[in-house]
Order: C-alpha cells, then sequence, then structure tokens
C-alpha cells in the first residue's frame, strides 16, 4: 500500500488544482503526478536557446509586437 502524506495548501492553490483535474473525481495526488511528471525537462534549454527567449520577452515588454490580424497581413494570409 502506498504511503500517504498530508500537505496544507491554500485554498487558491486548491482551486488551481480544482481547474487542472481532466476528470472531476481524478484525485489531487493524480493532478500532482501529472503536473510533476510534466515539470521534468528531458531537454533542457541550450544557452542560445535561452539567450533569445530573454530577448523575446524584452521586445514583448517593449510593446514590440504584432497581432494576428497584422501578422496574417504581413504575410499576405
Amino acid at each position: 500500500m502506498a504511503a500517504c502524506v498530508n500537505v496544507r495548501i491554500e485554498p487558491t492553490t486548491k482551486a488551481l488544482l480544482d481547474d487542472l483535474k481532466v476528470h472531476p473525481r481524478e484525485t489531487y495526488a493524480d493532478v500532482i503526478d501529472r503536473l510533476a511528471r510534466h515539470a521534468i525537462d528531458d531537454e533542457p534549454l541550450t544557452e542560445d536557446e535561452a539567450v533569445d527567449i530573454a530577448e523575446a520577452v524584452e521586445e514583448i515588454k517593449a510593446g514590440r509586437v504584432l497581432s494576428t490580424a497584422q501578422l496574417r497581413r504581413e504575410l499576405g494570409l
């Protein structure tokens, strides 16, 4: 039999876990297990990728973005 551990969480965190359930009867243990498995990154970012992401974030913060409609026009779609 699996060992059980009690964990205190804030009501807001519980609400987030409720929203992440794929089925109303899914247990919190299953939700947490699924999240933990997705959090494991088998292919960490390269230095270049991390730099590219940081640059993209700065572009967004500076407001240098296009709407979907603008991008479609620019690409001729």
